[in-house]
Order: structure tokens, then C-alpha cells, then sequence
């Protein structure tokens, strides 16, 4: 059985609210706007949408435990085009036993995280 590629899905009380911070901000690629459902492009075969709580699959949770993870080589570059525009609960950059990386939060409290692996091999084994 193969696999094309995933989606990973995000759920908001008003995704009208947050979609800025995901297509202006973050500068991700809208590829469907379904109405109750935009989905984006983070890199090829690589997707992430945001649904409308109120009347998707699920319903959207006043605290969540999901991390969105973006693979960077330019993890210093993201942290400062972050930093400068201020976004929330952004930590500073930190090097990990695995990555560099750091966290940071979307409009409705999300958690985000850019990060680089250390071990070329590891990275290898993402692309």
C-alpha cells in the first residue's frame, strides 16, 4: 500500500483569525481554501491545514497538545524575521541534543517549533 503524502490538521474556533498568521506571517503557500478548511504547502508532499472547529470532523479545544514541527536549515533566519515581528511566546534559540531549533505560538495558542538537525545522516534520512 503506498502513501502519497499527509495532511496534518489544526482545528480554530474562527480560522478566519488565524489564516494571516499562516499565509502572511509564516509565509505558507495556500493551496485549497475549502471554506471550513484551508490547506497549505510547507514543502513538497508536505501539507498542513486549518478547519473551522465549529463544523469539522473535530471541534476545536481551548488548550491543546499538538507541535507543529518545521524542518529549516536557516533556523537563525526564521528566529530573527520572528523576532522582529514579534510573535507570541516566541523562546529563544536553543541548541538541542538532536537540533537547533526554538518555539513560538500561533494567534490561538498552537505551539510551533523551526528546527535543524545536527547529524547530517539524520537529515538525510527527512528528504
Amino acid at each position: 500500500m503506498t502513501r502519497d503524502y499527509g495532511i496534518t490538521f489544526f482545528y480554530y474556533p474562527d480560522i478566519a483569525a488565524v489564516a494571516p498568521f499562516y499565509e502572511e506571517t509564516l509565509g505558507f503557500e495556500l493551496v485549497l481554501d475549502q471554506g471550513l478548511a484551508k490547506i497549505y504547502r510547507l514543502a513538497p508532499n508536505c501539507y498542513f491545514g486549518i478547519v473551522d472547529g465549529n463544523k469539522g470532523h473535530l471541534r476545536h479545544q481551548e488548550k491543546n497538545a499538538a507541535l507543529l514541527t518545521i524542518v529549516a536549515e536557516d533556523v537563525e533566519g526564521w528566529h530573527a524575521r520572528l523576532s522582529r515581528i514579534g510573535v507570541p511566546k516566541l523562546t529563544e534559540l536553543r541548541k538541542g541534543t538532536y537540533c537547533d531549533h526554538f518555539f513560538f505560538e500561533d494567534p490561538a495558542g498552537y505551539a510551533l517549533e523551526i528546527q535543524r538537525f545536527h547529524d547530517p545522516a539524520v537529515a538525510a534520512l527527512f528528504r
